[in-house]
């Protein structure tokens, strides 16, 4: 029997407001970053989604859109657990820099010289990781709250996406997929809607 694992990315930070390279290093959530995870928790609740076990990033903005998103949508503080093996490509010395030094997808060995990650070690540690936790007893359906890099690496060259397009990657927007028989397929990509806090900020 397949179980869900729902792969959402954090919601919006001062970095991501500043366009600075955010990968290993951290920034709070803003005003609107928080508007976003409790629309994110709304997005769960709407569509259905009920979950027997959640995870994130070692972030702050990751464990914040966590514990935020989980309380709007269930009413209450689901427990979690936190793991490096989930959290953002690392960028080296290009940590805290302006975006636009940062080249396109993908990245290949590009930030290894400057004590970065290559992209394949970004998805080895990504597959690694969410197939040990799908793994686990009762993993039936599985919320893990990381980073657009890692998210899109995860999707692209760690699972059969086929017929899957991923459109606009925003903040808080989520992945779905089916496990099973250690394989991942992409089911489908939901997308908080965002329109009344664009309104009201």
């Amino acid at each position: 029997m397949s179980r869900k694992l729902y792969v959402m990315r954090h919601a919006e930070t001062l970095f991501n407001v500043q366009h600075k390279i955010q990968g290993w290093c951290d920034s709070p959530l803003t005003a609107r970053g928080i508007e976003q995870a409790k629309a994110a928790g709304r997005m769960l609740r709407d569509n259905g989604i009920r979950l027997t076990h959640a995870y994130c990033s070692t972030a702050e903005r990751c464990s914040d859109t966590l514990e935020i998103a989980l309380t709007e949508a269930y009413g209450a503080f689901m427990p979690y657990e936190r793991l490096k093996g989930i959290r953002e490509c690392g960028f080296g010395q290009f940590e805290g820099k302006d975006e636009c030094l940062n080249p396109s997808l993908p990245y290949g060995d590009f930030f290894v010289p400057y004590g970065g990650e290559s992209d394949e070690q970004v998805n080895e540690r990504m597959l690694g990781t969410l197939t040990q936790i799908m793994e686990r007893p009762d993993h039936q359906s599985v919320l893990a709250v990381s980073h657009a890099g890692a998210s899109i690496h995860f999707f692209m060259d760690c699972s059969d996406h086929e017929g899957v397009q991923i459109g606009t990657f925003c903040n808080c927007m989520l992945f779905a997929y089916d496990y099973e028989d250690g394989r991942f397929t992409a089911t489908d990509f939901i997308t908080p809607d965002f329109s009344q806090i664009d309104k009201n900020l």
